[in-house]
C-alpha cells in the first residue's frame, strides 16, 4: 500500500517502526521513573553494557541457599559481580557529575575500586590470604596488560597511530613505579635478614602499608586542592537524579557484598571442581571478574581516540590498588584475625616489575597503535600460561 508524502506529494512505502517488547518497555518506564532526572532533557541515559548478566543474582542465590552447588554458586556469583562492578561505576559517574569537578574527581579516585575491596575482604575473612595477595598483583597485571592491551589495540585498528600527551603518561609511570617500589621492598628484607620473626615481618609489613595509604592521601589532597581531576565537559550532564545515583550505588555495593560472601565461601570446592591453583585463580581468574567493567570502559575512550582516559583508567586503577586497597587489606586482615603480609612472591613481583617497566617503555613517546596493544596483550597471556603451571607441580 502507498501513502502521500506530505512533503513532496509523491507516495512511497508506508513503514512502521517495530514496537518495543513490554517487557523492555516496562523495564525503560521504571528506570527513567526511578533513575533520571525530569529537569534534565539534555541528557544521555548511560549504557550498563553487562546488565544482562543480572540475570546470574538470583541464579547464584538460589544455588547457594536452595541446591547447596559450590561450583554453580562461584561462576553464578563471578558472572553476577561484573554487572554490579559496572553499576557501581555508573552510579559513581552519575553522583561526580552532582558533586561538581573537584568533589567528582574526588569520588571517582575513592570509588574506583571498591568491588576489588569488598570481594578481597571476604576472601580474607574465609582465611584465602593466599588468592588475595595474588589477585592484588593480578589485578596490576590486568589492568597495564590486558585492559591497556585491548584498549590499544582497537583504538589503534580504528584511528591508526593514536597521540596523547607524553608528560601525562609520564606522571602516571612515575607514579605506579614509586607504588611497584612499596611492594619491592618487604621481599627485600625478608631475602637479607633470613631468620626473622612473625611481629617483624607483620611490623615491616604494617609500616610500608602505612606510608603507601599515607602517601595516596597525600596524592588526594593534592589532586583535590590543584584541581587536577578530569574536569566534565560542557556536554557532559547527569542522566540520573542524586537520590538515585547513590541509591543505585548502595544497593549495588550491597548485592557486591552478597555475591562476594557466597564466592569467598564456595572457592576450594569449586576450584577443586576446575583443576585450578589457587594462584593461578588469584592472579587471573579473580582480576578478569574484578576488570571487566574497566575493560569495557578503557576500550570504548580509545575507539573514541581519548587515549590518555584510558591511560588514567587503567593505570591509575592500578595506583590505587598498590597505594591503597593493598594497605588497607593488611590492616583488614589483622582485624578479621587473618593476618597477610606485605612480602609477595618472586613470581609475583617479577611480573608486576615487567609489566611497569613494559608500559612505561611504551607510553613514554606520546603515541600508541595497534601492535603495541597487541604486544601488551601477548605479554599478558605469556603471563598467564606460566602462572598456571605455579602451585601444581
Amino acid at each position: 500500500m502507498a501513502v502521500a508524502d506530505g512533503r513532496s506529494g509523491r507516495s512511497g512505502p508506508r513503514h512502521r517502526r517495530p514496537r518495543p517488547k513490554r517487557g523492555a518497555h516496562l523495564t525503560g518506564r521504571v528506570i527513567k521513573l526511578l533513575l533520571i532526572d525530569p529537569k534534565r532533557s539534555d541528557a544521555t541515559t548511560p549504557k550498563a553494557r553487562f546488565g544482562w548478566l543480572l540475570v546470574m543474582v538470583p541464579v547464584s542465590v538460589a544455588a547457594n541457599f536452595a541446591f547447596h552447588h559450590p561450583l554453580v554458586v562461584f561462576v553464578a556469583s563471578a558472572m553476577a559481580l561484573i554487572p554490579l562492578a559496572e553499576l557501581v561505576g555508573i552510579a559513581t559517574d552519575q553522583a561526580a557529575l552532582h558533586a561538581g569537578p573537584r568533589m567528582g574527581g574526588l569520588l571517582n579516585a575513592s570509588l574506583a575500586n571498591v568491588t576489588e575491596l569488598i570481594l578481597s575482604t571476604f576472601l580474607i575473612v574465609e582465611g584465602r590470604v593466599a588468592i588475595v595477595k595474588a589477585s592484588l598483583t593480578g589485578a596490576i597485571l590486568g589492568n597495564l596488560l590486558l585492559v591497556l592491551g585491548m584498549a590499544l589495540f582497537a583504538g589503534g585498528r580504528r584511528h591508526g597511530v593514536q597521540r596523547y600527551n607524553a608528560a601525562t603518561a609520564g606522571v602516571h609511570a612515575t607514579s605506579l613505579a614509586l607504588a611497584v617500589t612499596g611492594f619491592l621492598m618487604p621481599a627485600l628484607f625478608i631475602l637479607t635478614t633470613g631468620a626473622h620473626s612473625f611481629f617483624q615481618r607483620e611490623a615491616v609489613s604494617g609500616s610500608v602499608a602505612a606510608i603507601l595509604m599515607l602517601l595516596y592521601l597525600l596524592a588526594l589532597g593534592f589532586t583535590h586542592m590543584e584541581h587536577v581531576f578530569r574536569a566534565p565537559r560542557a556536554t557532559e550532564h547527569p542522566a540520573w537524579s542524586y537520590a538515585g545515583a547513590v541509591g543505585v550505588l548502595v544497593g549495588a555495593a550491597g548485592l557486591a557484598a552478597l555475591e562476594s560472601w557466597m564466592l569467598s565461601g564456595t572457592v576450594e570446592p569449586a576450584l577443586s571442581a576446575l583443576h585450578v591453583s589457587e594462584f593461578f585463580a588469584g592472579l587471573i581468574l579473580i582480576p578478569l571478574i574484578g576488570n571487566a567493567a574497566e575493560h569495557s570502559s578503557a576500550v570504548r575512550f580509545a575507539l573514541q581516540d581519548k587515549v590518555e582516559i584510558t591511560l588514567e583508567i587503567a593505570v591509575g586503577s592500578s595506583t590505587q590498588i598498590a597505594l591503597f586497597v593493598a594497605p588497607a587489606l593488611v590492616f583488614i586482615s589483622l582485624a578479621a584475625g587473618h593476618p597477610m603480609d606485605f612480602v609477595f612472591s618472586t613470581f609475583e613481583l617479577a611480573t608486576v616489575g615487567l609489566s611497569t617497566f613494559i608500559v612505561a617503555l611504551i607510553s613514554l613517546d606520546g603515541r600508541s597503535n595497534w601492535l603495541e596493544g597487541a604486544q601488551l596483550i601477548a605479554a599478558y597471556l605469556i603471563i598467564a600460561a606460566s602462572a598456571f603451571f605455579v602451585g601444581t607441580t
